[in-house]
């Protein structure tokens, strides 16, 4: 039996892109990420899947219940799981200690994956009046750094549709000439996450580069019928009110065929960090009605409609839609990282709920297994969630890379 095809994550959040992989049968080497709350995200999936493969899960889920500390989840586990995990910002400071890090590890790497900070090219970070000196345009010639460094087979490069646009257009040109120029070919496409199980409208660029003496084009990822709404991915959760939710609930219903067929409650009998925020009166009566409007006739509140007695500011000629109700009989909006500030634009569907929606619901959104626990604060695990490849989407993506780059070795 040949071992599995090796990878390193960079810039790789809270590891939702390498939840894809792994679950693909690719083999995580390291995982670099600058933000501490999103390391000790991904140390502790390590250990989940670590334990899983022991068959040891239940210290996982005593961990998850809140039943054992976190010292005592990490007894046992090889020094190489946790430091696999490399919380350090990428800059020209710190990337030659950690190439060195990778390689006390001597494995061959095939693939490098991630997707550098998005803000910058996002529509709102295009607002930023500075955005051609913003660093983090740059990174992806630390991105190419690392592909000079381990000579992977190929690469994945994930991120949002403005970085096609950025400094009209020129940008990209530069970043795609600049890989071709240490020996990758390069395709891209626009792909909507809703095409892969994800219960979301969530386009990302995906840029795929492979060394030039093995060229497969753009591959072609095998796209699902989308026949599930937010409904269904919500329905056996516990009703929360404002403020609700436990560290650990029962489920309400049984597993539908959406949560089944896409292994979303993969095993669990109970559910973690289902955990909505509180409200005050004012947003709670914006909330109401939002939700009136969108479930009576599919709607949008603008703020300039709202009563007087509800507006806080005058400002009524930009960003109108900041009360958005998740589309419950459909596809949900994109999920991104504003999340963690406040719930305005992610108000639950269900009217008897009235609130904005749970930590575990953006999880689900994203396509995030039940059992996949976010550390840190309830704002941090939103952030995290918002910065996140759905998990789904990047399987799709890392299945038929392994197919590809199996193909290769066979040559």
């Amino acid at each position: 039996m040949s071992s599995p095809l090796t990878y390193i994550d960079l810039f790789a959040g809270a590891g939702g892109m390498s939840e894809g992989f792994i679950k693909a049968g690719f083999q995580p080497i390291a995982h670099i990420e600058m933000n501490e709350e999103a390391c000790q995200t991904m140390r502790t999936r390590a250990v989940y899947h670590y334990l899983k493969s022991s068959g040891n899960l239940d210290k996982y889920y005593r961990y998850i219940k809140g039943e054992i500390k976190q010292q005592e989840l990490y007894e046992g586990i090889p020094v190489e799981i946790l430091d696999s995990v490399i919380n350090i910002e990428i800059n020209d400071d710190t990337i030659t200690g950690i190439f060195k890090r990778i390689n006390k590890q001597g494995k061959e790497i095939d693939l490098i994956i991630g997707g550098p900070p998005c803000q910058a090219y996002s529509l709102l970070g295009r607002h930023h009046e500075n955005i051609e000196n913003d660093p983090r345009n740059k990174l992806y010639i630390q991105y190419g750094r690392f592909l000079k460094a381990f000579k992977p087979k190929a690469f994945v490069f994930e991120n949002v549709p403005g970085l096609l646009s950025a400094n009209k257009g020129q940008h990209f040109k530069n970043l795609k000439a600049y890989f071709r120029k240490i020996g990758y070919e390069v395709y891209h496409d626009t792909l909507d996450a809703s095409d892969y199980g994800v219960i979301q409208a969530r386009k990302r660029i995906i840029i795929v580069g492979w060394k030039k003496d093995n060229d497969f084009g753009f591959p072609e990822f095998t796209k699902i019928a989308k026949l599930f709404t937010v409904n269904d991915a919500f329905q056996d959760l516990p009703k929360l009110e404002p403020g609700g939710g436990e560290k650990k609930m029962e489920y309400s219903l049984n597993k539908n065929e959406y949560l089944n067929r896409f292994e979303l409650r993969n095993g669990v009998d109970f559910v973690t960090q289902h955990i909505s925020r509180p409200h005050n009166p004012r947003d709670l009566e914006i909330y109401k009605t939002a939700i009136e409007k969108w479930n009576e006739g599919e709607e949008r509140l603008k703020y300039p409609d709202l009563p007087t007695h509800l507006k806080t500011h005058k400002n009524e000629s930009s960003f109108l839609d900041r009360y958005k109700v998740v589309n419950g009989k459909g596809l949900a909006h994109t999920v991104v990282a504003h999340i963690a500030k406040d719930g305005h634009y992610y108000i639950h569907p269900d009217i008897k709920q009235c609130r904005s929606i749970s930590v575990r619901e953006a999880a689900r959104l994203q396509s995030f297994p039940d059992d996949f626990y976010f550390e840190g604060s309830r704002s941090a695990a939103f952030k995290q969630i918002g910065n996140a490849v759905p998990p789904l989407m990047a399987n799709a993506i890392a299945k038929k890379m392994n197919e590809l780059l199996c193909k290769r070795n066979e040559k």
